[in-house]
């Protein structure tokens, strides 16, 4: 008899296919999105769980369950699983890094240069019929070329956008837990390692791109804010939460910052409905690793996570390797 899973949301139909061969899975391809109570119970007989950011995995949830074996997001981010009530109840947790580094990269670009360039904003204005004529001040905001990015945490991500800067011959400054290796900066368009404060107070653009947990939490906040210039933009593709998004929408209100860029909210996919009276804000729904390859080759990566969890073999992606006895 296979191992029983659940998926817990829906996902394309060959990586189902990909999971029947090893497991009998019960999947939702009706893509509920369920609660704690209801996950926990979607969980009793299952010994693996193909999880994404929207379902919690809670310390009851593996109190109840005490048969699962390994929890597989499909995401790089975690923070919806207690890890270390995972690693007590001996379940494995996995993530899916490294394969949508590109395709975020590539959005944030996308996003930070709408915001700079009033993209959303001038396309309403399009739309309602309201160009009447050319204005040389028309929609009029800051460059790109030339100017100085700033990186708030510098993973795979964060050197991947800082790369794309060469073309837009950009200076480059960056915020980490740890300082990179000068090859590593090199490679990041000869990225210099500054404060947090430094960085806001000299970037033109800065961009988001850490990881979130209670250390992390509000990184940007109304302080951080007021050190950053008032023609400068914030784009955030990191999690919710990374921002204080109150202190943001009072930031973009008054004019204290010229821009913003957001794809991840605090509480999303509920969010500050504020953000939606504003005309200096893009706004995207957490689409940051949203191509289909990628999105296809994070899936893979979590059933290969499962796959290897349930046939005894350590999962490539281990959050937790504490579980793993020898």
């Amino acid at each position: 008899m296979k191992p029983k899973i659940f998926v817990a949301r829906a996902v394309f139909p060959e990586v189902l296919a990909r999971l029947e061969q090893h497991f009998e899975v019960e999947s939702n391809q009706d893509d509920r999105i369920y609660t704690a109570d209801e996950l926990q119970a979607k969980a009793q007989g299952k010994v693996g769980l193909f999880t994404t950011p929207s379902e919690p995995v809670t310390a009851a949830l593996f109190a109840a369950n005490p048969q699962l074996k390994a929890v597989c997001n499909m995401a790089v981010g975690y923070n919806n699983i207690d890890v270390a009530a995972a690693t007590r109840a001996g379940v494995m947790a996995t993530n899916t890094p490294d394969v949508l580094n590109e395709t975020t990269a590539d959005f944030g670009w996308a996003l930070m240069m709408a915001a700079a360039r009033r993209i959303t904003e001038s396309e309403h204005f399009l739309r309602a019929g309201q160009w009447k004529k050319w204005s040389y001040d028309s929609f009029v905001g800051p460059d790109i070329h030339g100017a100085t990015l700033g990186i708030i945490g510098m993973g795979r991500i964060g050197q991947a956008i800082a790369r794309r800067s060469l073309g837009f011959d950009m200076q480059v400054l960056y915020h980490n837990r740890s300082r990179l290796a000068p090859e590593q900066e090199a490679r990041a368009n000869n990225a210099r390692y500054v404060s947090k404060e430094d960085l806001l107070r000299q970037a033109d653009h800065v961009v988001l791109v850490l990881p979130y947990s209670k250390d992390t939490h509000h990184t940007i906040g109304a302080a951080e804010l007021a050190l950053m210039k008032p023609t400068a933009t914030l784009t955030n593709i990191a999690r919710g939460g990374i921002v204080d998004d109150a202190a943001l929408i009072a930031a973009l209100r008054e004019g204290r910052i010229a821009a913003a860029g957001v794809d991840v909210f605090e509480n999303e996919p509920a969010f500050k409905p504020e953000f939606l009276d504003l005309s200096n804000v893009v706004l995207t729904p957490h689409i940051a690793s949203a191509s289909t390859p990628t999105r296809l080759a994070m899936a893979h990566c979590a059933a290969g996570n499962l796959i290897a969890a349930l046939s005894g073999q350590r999962p490539p992606n281990l959050l937790n390797p504490d579980v793993v006895k020898g």
